[in-house]
């Protein structure tokens, strides 16, 4: 209990709450963030968790909820430390939460187990197994918009276009700089492959998590290496840290591209040299949406967001935003599966396969033209939606391409794969049971 803290105004823990004692009232809904405010990934932490709070509270603020019940909020500081992510989870799971946040790949790998035998669904948006993709084998996992290979396969796609075509990279080199974790190391059988069917070089320079503050060796070895472009999948310190290393060697910008994770202030901090740097993206940045302007009403001006007011709508909280989206509509939906109001996990995790935020929900809720339509599905818990480059300008991120598809036929044979091998590996991981509603 040592980590949490209660967003829900007027709602405090009682000290000495006993196994017995009711987990929320019974006209709330819980919904647990697992955040990190603080340690070296607090700079892409802090804007994810404030965007999902403030979102979430706006409903709460505005409507009273969803369907008309309050969300009760409490975020679990973490510190992107896989074994408190793990004490976060234990810590709330008998207080019947609708679904889990883990916000890091370390955590949510040790929830995946988890979540079946407790009836939580894991929401990793963009993070965590790719393979959970696969409904049919994690029934409890879900992973949208997209996962790491289909973004490493956007990449390919845009860096092969830069290139005057895929076949004029045969001969060429590629760095990949990342973080040495589960995260960063996920993609590296799918570059592996890309760079033994087109012909090109592949140099990795992984990053420790106590290294992310100092690259200097693995920029020195960029500076010898001369790739002809580098791709990046970092978080925290590592972004900025990379970033700045970059513009120190003289690296060309215009031929770094990364996940989508960089945030404003990991470019702005490499000042000038910066411009040009590359990410990708799948929603819109800023306020200019009337659900944003909500969120600015009902919760940054009446002072109850912790986020700088000059920073509201920048990227990184734009997608904690995005993810309390979801949030929300997997609770909506399972209110309309079930016809109850108070939601359980089993529910939830219903209403999440039953996701379609069309471009007319997405205008219903305020959000017309902040992100493409998502479906999800029974077999497909991710999506696989198109992104979009986007362009440092120095004072802000400008969107340089149209929306780029994925490469689902190299990306699904590695999912197919990838999920066996998780079944297979895990003695008696259970076979699909789940009800799965006939419109999925």
């Amino acid at each position: 209990m040592k980590h949490l803290k209660s967003l829900t105004a007027g709602v405090a823990l009682a000290a000495g709450l006993g196994a017995a004692a009711p987990a929320f009232a019974a006209d709330e809904i819980f919904v647990p963030l697992f955040t990190y405010r603080t340690g070296p990934f607090a700079g892409s932490g802090v804007p994810i968790a404030d965007g999902m709070k403030d979102y979430l509270t706006m409903l709460n603020e505005r409507d009273g909820g969803i369907g008309g019940v309050k969300l009760k909020l409490e975020e679990c500081e973490t510190g992107y430390d896989t074994k408190k992510g793990v004490e976060c989870y234990e810590s709330i799971k008998g207080k019947n939460p609708v679904m889990t946040n883990p916000w890091s790949t370390g955590i949510t790998l040790q929830l995946i187990p988890k979540a079946g035998v407790d009836k939580i669904p894991v929401l990793s948006m963009a993070y965590g197994l790719s393979a959970a993709a696969r409904g049919d084998t994690f029934p409890w996992v879900f992973n949208p918009p997209n996962t790491y290979w289909d973004g490493l396969s956007i990449i390919m796609k845009y860096i092969g276009t830069q290139a005057g075509g895929m076949d004029k990279l045969k001969g060429k080199t590629i760095g990949y700089i990342y973080l040495d974790a589960g995260f960063g190391k996920e993609p590296i059988p799918l570059f592996e492959q890309y760079a033994k069917d087109v012909g090109f070089t592949l140099k990795l320079y992984p990053v420790g998590a106590t290294e992310m503050q100092n690259q200097s060796a693995q920029w020195l070895n960029v500076r010898r290496d001369k790739p002809d472009f580098m791709v990046m999948y970092g978080w925290g310190a590592l972004n900025p840290t990379a970033i700045k290393e970059a513009v120190k060697i003289g690296y060309p910008m215009d031929k770094f591209v990364s996940i989508w994770w960089p945030g404003e202030d990991d470019a702005r901090s490499a000042g000038e040299g910066a411009k040009g740097f590359k990410t990708l993206n799948w929603h819109a940045v800023g306020a200019d949406f009337p659900a944003m302007q909500d969120v600015k009403k009902y919760v940054v001006d009446a002072g109850k967001s912790l986020y700088p007011k000059e920073k509201f709508g920048e990227l990184l909280y734009a997608r904690g935003v995005y993810n309390a989206i979801l949030i929300a509509e997997g609770i909506s939906q399972a209110q309309k599966i079930t016809g109850k109001k108070v939601v359980t996990g089993e529910d939830v995790r219903r209403g999440l396969e039953q996701m379609d935020l069309s471009e007319a929900r997405l205008k219903e809720i305020g959000l017309a033209g902040f992100t493409a339509p998502l479906k999800l599905s029974c077999a497909d818990h991710n999506g696989h939606r198109a992104a979009f480059v986007q362009e440092w300008t120095g004072t802000a991120w400008k969107k340089v391409t149209d929306p780029i598809e994925p490469n689902l036929q190299v990306v699904t044979p590695l999912l197919d794969g990838a999920a066996k091998d998780y079944a297979e590996k895990n003695t008696g991981w259970p076979k699909r049971t789940e009800v799965c509603d006939k419109a999925s």
